[in-house]
């Protein structure tokens, strides 16, 4: 085999490919889908949690719940605001002292997702209860699945893959409803600045005066007189000389006696 016959056959190939691709296209575009959702009656739940804040740095909070119980929010989002006082604030604004209630709405919300199939063609080739080969309106055959259940319309009557035969002509439809439910949420923060510190008692002054007398200064004792100078130290040297004196007679007096 030689290039320019395999270079051929590629192409044949290629074009094999693009031909049966157009047409499960084409077959693929025959049934028509449709496809609608139903909201049922929604539910709702409400949940408020209080707290005071205890401690705040930054975007970090620590907040004591009405509980008792100490919670630790970090990251609060700069963007997040809270009504205090009437008053719209971000986290920058935030006080200790400042009590918040974060109030949670749950909404719940049934749904059906309802998706509709519909085909119409002519019976080619019919397998119950497991397929049908239909002749399209474009005149090419497409093969079916049959679910379970499916019924088709024959001249306005209701049949089931049992009743069919070639040549008739047959409208099919096909309904799934598929049950969902949307939840959401949303939290919305109210508060209340710290209250002021309270006020002293009225029976109480603020400020007592008391007024202490300073007594007067004492008057300085006057300083001691001289005393006069008295008469030299003779007189007193020769007063004892004379009692010595007198002291030694009376030794040698007692002396003679005995």
């Amino acid at each position: 085999m030689n290039r320019k016959t395999r270079w051929t056959q590629v192409l044949l190939t290629l074009a094999a490919g693009t031909i049966c691709l157009a047409c499960a296209l084409s077959l693929s575009a025959q049934v028509q889908t449709e496809t609608s959702t139903s909201s049922q009656t929604s539910t709702s739940t409400t949940k408020t949690v209080g707290g005071t804040i205890d401690y705040v740095n930054g975007n970090d909070l620590i907040v004591k719940l009405d509980d008792g119980t100490l919670k630790h929010i970090s990251n609060v989002s700069p963007t997040a605001t809270a009504m205090v006082d009437g008053k719209e604030i971000t986290i920058k604004d935030a006080k200790v002292g400042m009590h918040l209630t974060k109030t949670i709405t749950t909404t719940t919300t049934p749904k059906i997702i309802t998706t509709t199939q519909s085909v119409t063609g002519t019976v080619w080739q019919v397998s119950p209860p497991n397929s049908v080969i239909l002749t399209l309106a474009d005149g090419k055959n497409q093969q079916f699945k049959i679910p379970k259940g499916q019924k088709f319309n024959v001249d306005g009557q209701m049949t089931d893959a049992w009743g069919l035969r070639k040549g008739m002509q047959i409208s099919a439809t096909r309904v799934v409803e598929v049950p969902e439910t949307v939840v959401t949420q949303e939290a919305k923060v109210t508060g209340s600045m710290p209250p002021p510190p309270p006020p002293p008692p009225a029976d109480q002054p603020i400020l007592v005066a008391v007024v202490v007398p300073v007594p007067a200064a004492a008057p300085e004792a006057p300083a001691p007189a001289a005393l006069p100078k008295t008469g030299s130290s003779l007189p007193l040297i020769g007063l004892l000389g004379f009692l010595s004196l007198a002291a030694s007679f009376g030794v040698r007096a007692v002396r003679g006696i005995s």
